[in-house]
């Protein structure tokens, strides 16, 4: 069914950023931890969603010439909405992720599923391609952020792993540290795909 193939490519072919490799400005900012890593992807995700619906709505009444800028009034408008919430329920949140959250307005990621699926698709596919391409976003950023932080700082949504004697590696908290982070899970990824690939071909 293609609802359902729209919404899982979010977590496979279409995985940012490890596959789309797109919007690696906050994935390498903001995934100090979990938390932070859930936060900003939930906020994209809300953002993609219902600028997707927006734009599949509205792609017919939207002149060509000026579909950009549309786009971006569009996802502005979401963004401000996201900020204001976070702002007001979940400020120390907000305050960690500082900003990151306006910063949504330009991420390629909304923008690119806008111009290159919902500005060509009806409103329930392109809900579904927001839905599942954010929460694919949201899960790569949870993923390495729980690395950075474990390894990092020795905790796990604040609450201590390896006990008072771990040694954390200080550097996987700093920005060096969200570059070898992202490489090894990349690297793991595609060892997992060379090795599914090996699999399927002697079969």
């Amino acid at each position: 069914m293609r609802i359902v193939k729209e919404f899982t490519k979010g977590f496979t072919t279409q995985l940012p950023p490890f596959r789309l490799v797109l919007g690696l400005c906050p994935v390498l900012a903001v995934t100090t931890t979990v938390e932070n890593g859930i936060g900003m992807g939930l906020a994209t995700t809300f953002v993609l969603f219902w600028s997707n619906v927006l734009v599949s709505l509205l792609r017919k009444i939207i002149p060509q010439k000026v579909r950009i800028a549309c786009f971006i009034v569009l996802i502005a408008s979401f963004v401000v909405i996201v900020e204001l919430v976070m702002k007001a329920f979940f400020f120390t949140l907000s305050q960690s992720l500082g900003i990151f959250i306006p910063l949504i307005v330009v991420n390629c990621i909304i923008l690119g599923r806008a111009e290159a699926f919902a500005a060509k698709n009806p409103i329930h596919l392109s809900a579904v391609d927001g839905l599942g391409v954010g929460l694919g976003f949201t899960l790569s950023l949870a993923v390495l952020g729980g690395v950075r932080e474990i390894l990092g700082a020795g905790t796990f949504f604040g609450a201590s792993v390896f006990g008072p004697s771990y040694e954390p590696f200080g550097f996987m908290a700093k920005a060096p540290g969200a570059f070898v982070g992202l490489g090894i899970l990349l690297f793991l990824m595609n060892a997992f795909d060379r090795f599914r690939n090996r699999i399927r071909t002697s079969d």
